[in-house]
């Protein structure tokens, strides 16, 4: 055996002593030089946002906040950042940022985070400062949300958290809480805070925050929950979720991943779908007037809320970098 190792051995050194080795060694690092004086670095996208829950936009001001991911080589850990275009802010976490929402005046943004004990973390806007954390997932939190009142704000877990919170979040305690066996991938308030609904997959759930009992109780109150009556649709995989608002406030609306757009009545039964004609849906936004539909390679479909009529198509944004000085035809 030591005869056998020791040839191996010799037979490998002789092998990198080879000619054709060394010239393939030479090649190769001089076209590394060759594109190091051609190739210059010119900017960084280091966003990673993979579904509406990595990105929030504040309809007062327009500022839009999302994740990304930074290398610090002072640190050599990858960290999770928060940035929040529009005002130059960056606010930063040791971990990564998996959601994110704004408040309903704006003035607050709140953060979910994966790892081990992850927080969630409501950040003041204005000052770039952290003013809360609070600490109660295990593993990672899938989606957060603020409620209209900006009061509670809904944490939901990953599968493997298998719990969902409802925060007092300036007092720092959990006033309502409920398992969920489902992978969530969005939640969305109603209208008038009585509440909110999750979405994911094979699931639409409906929970209910009686802010009486909430208020009055020290202690942690089971959350009420009752499933959407998803009927042949039962097996999708439901994206994104948006409550109505103004005359549609009953209403909710979901979008699945094979390319349905979704009403719920007020009674949790899927009233009607429509096919949005795409691969993939990402996300959805509701307001009184229109449903924005984000669908695959950037297409943004809308829809009339009180019929789910077609309205239109968006036009497609520019390619990154493209001079739009020079841009002489609509398409």
């Amino acid at each position: 055996m030591a005869v056998e190792g020791s040839t191996i051995t010799s037979r490998i050194k002789n092998l990198l002593r080879s000619p054709s080795i060394k010239l393939r060694r030479s090649k190769a690092g001089n076209r590394r030089e060759d594109l190091s004086s051609k190739v210059t670095l010119e900017k960084v996208l280091g966003i990673t946002v993979s579904g509406g829950r990595g990105l929030a936009c504040d309809p007062r001001s327009g500022l839009v906040a999302y994740c990304m991911g930074v290398y610090n080589h002072a640190n050599p850990v990858g960290q999770g950042f928060l940035v929040s275009s529009g005002r130059s802010c960056l606010m930063s976490c040791r971990k990564t940022i998996t959601a994110l929402a704004f408040s309903p005046d704006g003035k607050y943004l709140v953060t979910g985070e994966s790892g081990h004990m992850p927080a969630v973390r409501v950040w003041d806007v204005a000052e770039h400062s952290q003013v809360a954390e609070l600490q109660e997932h295990k593993y990672g939190v899938a989606c957060v949300a603020f409620s209209p009142s900006a009061k509670y704000i809904v944490s939901v877990g990953y599968q493997h958290d298998m719990i969902v919170n409802v925060w007092a979040w300036k007092k720092n305690i959990v006033v309502a809480s409920n398992k969920v066996s489902s992978r969530v991938t969005a939640v969305s308030f109603s209208e008038d805070c009585s509440y909110f609904v999750t979405a994911g997959n094979r699931h639409i759930k409906f929970w209910y925050l009686d802010d009486s009992k909430t208020s009055k109780v020290n202690a942690t109150v089971p959350l009420l929950g009752r499933s959407g009556l998803l009927g042949e649709l039962r097996n999708n995989l439901f994206t994104d979720v948006a409550c109505g608002r103004g005359k549609k406030a009953d209403s909710t609306f979901c979008i699945t991943s094979s390319g349905l757009l979704c009403e719920f009545s007020d009674r949790r039964l899927l009233d009607k779908w429509v096919e949005l004609r795409t691969t993939v849906a990402h996300c959805i936004s509701v307001s009184q007037d229109y449903i924005f539909c984000g669908c695959a390679d950037g297409t943004v479909r809308l829809f009339n809320p009180s019929n789910l009529h077609f309205l239109s198509t968006l036009p497609r944004p520019h390619a990154l970098g493209t001079d739009i000085a020079s841009i002489t035809e609509a398409r």
